[in-house]
């Protein structure tokens, strides 16, 4: 099943995997082959934290080359429905804040990125401008209006 990033996140996941696999793999084999220099390998902490570290490496560059595998690049409705990649400007209690709406791996709420499957995501999601959704919280209901749609 194919996963839908915007154009930004999936270019983003592109590069990380690029700087992964051509310059952390490289910096990780120097260090076992430093730590490999410092004798008896049984019980050189240098040694062993290299080869978690590049574990580590080699698990995440397998996950992004699987979800690369599958990705496309989600196309925004032209309707001002929102969808994923859209940013919305919301109204709360006064407050008007925007956001995009994005894939769950490229969220950031200091980006002011929010997950298509966060409680907040899921009710914007296929909702137009002047539409007002309800957000159960743990500390109550909250109300957006949503004010524009891009």
């Amino acid at each position: 099943m194919a996963k839908y990033f915007t154009q930004e996140g999936l270019d983003e996941l592109k590069k990380e995997l690029e700087y992964l696999k051509n310059v952390k793999e490289k910096e990780i084999a120097e260090a076992l082959r430093h730590a490999v220099g410092f004798g008896d390998l049984s019980e050189n902490a240098a040694y062993h934290h290299a080869k978690e570290e590049r574990k580590k490496l080699l698990d995440r560059i397998i996950e992004l080359e699987q979800t690369l595998r599958g990705a496309k690049v989600a196309s925004k409705e032209a309707s001002g429905v929102i969808s994923l990649g859209c940013r919305v400007l919301l109204n709360c209690d006064g407050e008007k804040e925007t956001f995009q709406i994005v894939a769950p791996e490229e969220a950031s709420i200091t980006q002011n990125k929010i997950s298509c499957q966060s409680p907040l995501g899921k009710c914007l999601i296929g909702k137009i401008a002047g539409e007002e959704v309800q957000v159960k919280t743990e500390n109550g209901c909250l109300k957006y209006k949503i004010l524009k749609v891009e």
